[in-house]
This record gives C-alpha cells, structure tokens and sequence, in this order.
C-alpha cells in the first residue's frame, strides 16, 4: 500500500516537474530572442536610485559600474540614512567622470524598511528633467549597457515597468554560496515572455516618471518592508504589463556562509508570505511534494536494498524525477551566459552545482516556507522588523 502511495506521489511530482521542464524550454527561447533585438534609439534622461547602507563584497566594483554607464544623460542618486555609513567612503573614492551624483542623506525608517524610506526621499531629489525612475540594489554589478537596455522597452508606452533580476555569482566557491545560487536562479526562470506574470525586482527595475506619479507608488510605499512586491502589486492592479529585460539579468558577485544562506533565503521567503501570501502556498506544496517524492524515495530505496526487496523501479523514478529538474538547471545554466557572457568562466565552475544541488535547494525552500508560516520577522542591514502586513512594517531593532 505504502508503494502505491509513493509512486502516486511520483506521479504527481514528475507531472509538474515536466511542466517546469517545458516553461525551462520557453525561458531558454524568450531569453534568445530577447538579447538579439536591436536596441531603439530612446535616450530621455533617467534617475537612478541606489539605496545604500553599511559595506558589501564589491561594493566599490558595483558602484562604480553605476557612475560609467554607456548612456547620454543621466543622474546617480546615493541614498543613505546616516552620513557616517562606511559606505559613504566607498562614494567618495569613486571616478565620478561626468555623471551627476547625489548624495542624499534620508535618516533612519521609523515605520518602513530604510530602503522604502531611502527610496521615497530619494524621488523627492530627483532632477526636473527627469522622465524615468531606475532602482538598483548596491549588491548588483550590471554591464556598461545596463541602463540602455532596462530603459529601452520603456519606448512602448503602454509598458508599465522594464524589470531584470540577479543571478548570483559566487567569488571563491563553497557549498554554500553555489547552494544560494542554485536556490535563487529557479525564481531567475520563473520570469519570461508573460508580462502579465512577471514581477518587478527591486535591484534593477526602470519605471517612467509619469507612471510612478499617477499610480502615487510613492505614497504606496509608505509602511512597507519590500519595495518590489509593492510596485508589482501596483502596476498590476493599473493592468499594466511588466516587461522582462533578459539583459539586465545581472550578476551579483560575493560569497556567504551556511548562516547567511538561510538568512537570505528564509527572509526572501518570509517576504513573499506576507506580500504574495498566493504564491507561498504553492512554493511550500509543491517543495514538500518533492521532499517527500525525491527524498523519502531515497529512504525508501535503501530500506529495500538493505530488506533484499525489488527496487528496479523505485531507481528509476528516482532517476526520472533527478533528471526532470537536472536538465531544466542545465538549459537554464546555459542559457544564462548570453546576458552573463563576461562572467562565463565563473559560471562553468557552477555548473555541476547547478545539476546536482538542485534537489538540495529544494528542500531549503521547504524549510524556507514552513519558518515562514510561523514568523514575520527578519532582519536586513542590520535592523529587525516585524513584518505586521504589506502596508504595516514595525522596526524592533537596529545593530547599526
């Protein structure tokens, strides 16, 4: 009976990792399609703002990819909470060349996250000319053609956002950096030709001006944690779709131990439940689906060996549901090296990483899920908060 259930299960699992399979497949077209386009000739005067706080691997690499974009006319707002913060130090080395920088001094959050806060007085600086609104985390290290190629679909103007996303790029190696690399690039994939689908990251989206004024974002904001679910709740509450810039999937150079993997991953999970609480439900069923499939079959395998019963099949559905999800983190790893071609060499070290760790990453989402069913609360930059809803965050402490 206990047989009959799993391989039901199974069933179950390898149907929806074949759905996954084909979406890879679909990512892996939209993605070729998308970087072989000739960018048009749309160059209006764009404000980027980089929330910053306290110091992180690269930091001066990032900054300074920010302030030497291969684009006419354009301003960097740095937006900090203290004028004391290390990286502020980090500015101030940068070759600023031409580009019109502004160091913007917010204060501390009293009742959002410090990046919301940063955020919303930062669009109160910025210059009149302005027709485009560009965020980007300090984390992220685009290419010289960033801007032009996240501005560009702007050109429609019927688009309500132009979006990337990060793809982590570990520095020295380890299990954990690859882990978190192979945890975040399935969320990577989940973005593509459905603008009615994709969301907006926080870390390199570009929005017109007047959008962000007539949907009031910035009022929108106001009691949030997560700058990006908030603006993607808005823009698709306007029925406006979101374009997903393959281009300005972006590298995010750096390491972490097995500490911050869970800390990045459980926050980034707990976030999701309080803010698209319709998306955790399926995360935390679908990986205890396949934890039970994939890992109580290995359970199940050995008990059986070691019983002397028949175990042909049970190998064999172990090793469909593997290759499932292996050959999806293949096409997916492979295809990441168009926008990511400078860092190819990088990426190759990954690449059993990606194959093999799958299932591992998993479950870290499972666990993700089930701490996030129990607690609200994280801790980003060095403050915690009390995530109370989406329009209501409470600040408990701050180390810095």
């Amino acid at each position: 009976m206990l047989m009959y259930v799993y391989y039901f299960l199974a069933a179950v699992s390898s149907y929806f990792g074949f759905q996954s399979l084909r979406s890879g497949f679909r990512y892996v077209d939209y993605v070729k399609e998308e970087t072989s386009k000739v960018l048009p000739d749309f160059y209006p005067f764009v404000s980027v703002i980089a929330p910053c706080r306290g110091l992180e691997s690269g930091l001066k690499e990032n900054l300074s990819v920010l302030v030497s974009q291969d684009y006419p006319d354009y301003e960097v707002l740095f937006v900090f909470d203290r004028d004391d913060d290390p990286a502020v130090n980090v500015l101030n080395q940068l070759d600023r060349g031409d580009v019109c920088i502004k160091r913007i001094i917010a204060g501390p959050a009293c009742d959002s996250g410090q990046k919301v806060h940063n955020q919303r007085v930062a669009v109160e600086k910025i210059d009149l000319r302005s027709e485009v609104l560009v965020f980007v985390d300090t984390d992220a290290r685009p290419g010289r053609q960033w801007l032009r190629q996240l501005v560009a679909p702007l050109v429609d103007q019927k688009v309500g956002a132009s979006s990337g996303y990060r793809w982590f790029v570990p520095k020295r190696g380890g299990i954990s950096s690859r882990l978190r690399s192979v945890w975040n690039a399935s969320i990577a994939s989940a973005l593509g030709k459905d603008e009615q689908k994709n969301f907006c990251w926080g870390g390199s989206t570009a929005i017109r001006r007047s959008v962000f004024d007539d949907l009031n974002i910035r009022d929108r904001w106001q009691g949030s944690v997560s700058d990006d679910f908030t603006v993607t709740r808005v823009i698709k509450e306007a029925k406006l779709p979101i374009h997903f810039t393959p281009n300005c999937l972006v590298a995010s150079v750096g390491d972490c131990g097995v500490s911050e993997l869970f800390e990045f991953t459980t926050r980034q999970m707990k976030i999701t439940r309080v803010y698209a609480p319709h998306l955790w439900k399926p995360l935390l069923i679908g990986s205890a689906l396949f934890t039970i499939v994939f890992f109580g079959g290995i359970i199940l395998l050995i008990s059986r060996v070691i019983l002397g019963l028949p175990y042909l099949v049970l190998s064999l559905v172990l090793l469909f549901v593997f290759a499932l999800g292996a050959v999806k983190a293949f096409i997916r790893w492979r295809v990441i090296g168009i926008p990511l071609r400078e860092y190819r060499a990088d990426l190759r070290r990954d690449l059993l990483a990606h194959i093999f760790l799958w299932p591992v990453a998993s479950f870290i989402y499972l666990v993700n899920a089930v701490v996030a069913g129990f607690s609200r609360r994280i801790s980003w930059r060095g403050i915690t908060y009390e995530l109370k809803s989406p329009n209501e965050a409470v600040i408990i402490s701050r180390t810095i």
